[in-house]
């Protein structure tokens, strides 16, 4: 079974954070993906900035798919308004059906959670297990030490320049939109299968 719709992934905080324009920020990119026909797929939470998210591309009139675990049902208080609410039996079944379901991914501002979705489909990008954009919202320079922390890694021989080259980072939430929009114009189907990718 297959959809249509471009869709990309936003991995993001299910805490608000503490910088109102992060935020707006992530509101933002969410509508701005609605208005170029591209769903939204997430963890399906109606807290903090996954909360926000979906609602602003909801509003917006966009489609919003929620992948979430039985277990943070409660914990993440699952958003009932999404037009696919998609609950799973753990957190490695979330994270390949959002993979799977996705064109893209894109890491905004979040905690330990958020990083290791992003590393993992960094990863996942290295070995050539896929070949999807993964891309950083860095809203108010959230992701600076972390590039920082990446292009040492390069000097000291760890991460090759040709890996971290291909992570793509906008501040700007509309420019993001619009280059995944164009990126993903003729992008094929996403599958609804269970596999991982």
């Amino acid at each position: 079974m297959t959809t249509n719709r471009a869709a990309v992934c936003l991995f993001c905080g299910s805490s608000p954070g503490t910088l109102a324009d992060t935020i707006e920020g992530v509101r933002a990119f969410a509508a701005a993906l609605a208005g170029h026909g591209i769903a939204l797929v997430y963890g399906g939470g109606n807290t903090g900035l996954m909360g926000a998210a979906a609602d602003a591309a909801l509003a917006a009139g966009g489609s919003v798919i929620g992948v979430i675990p039985e277990h943070l049902v409660a914990r993440e208080r699952a958003h009932q308004g999404l037009d696919e609410l998609l609950v799973v039996g753990s957190m490695h079944e979330r994270k390949a059906l959002m993979a799977q379901r996705s064109h893209a991914f894109v890491a905004a501002p979040g905690g330990i959670g958020t990083l290791e979705e992003l590393f993992e489909v960094l990863t996942w990008q290295y070995l050539d297990l896929h070949a999807k954009p993964v891309a950083l919202l860095n809203l108010d320079g959230f992701y600076d030490p972390m590039l920082d922390f990446l292009r040492n890694c390069v000097e000291r021989g760890f991460l090759a320049a040709a890996t971290l080259a291909r992570l793509v980072v906008h501040t700007e939430p509309q420019a993001l939109a619009d280059w995944l929009a164009a990126e993903l114009a003729d992008a094929p189907p996403a599958t609804q299968s269970t596999d991982l990718l």
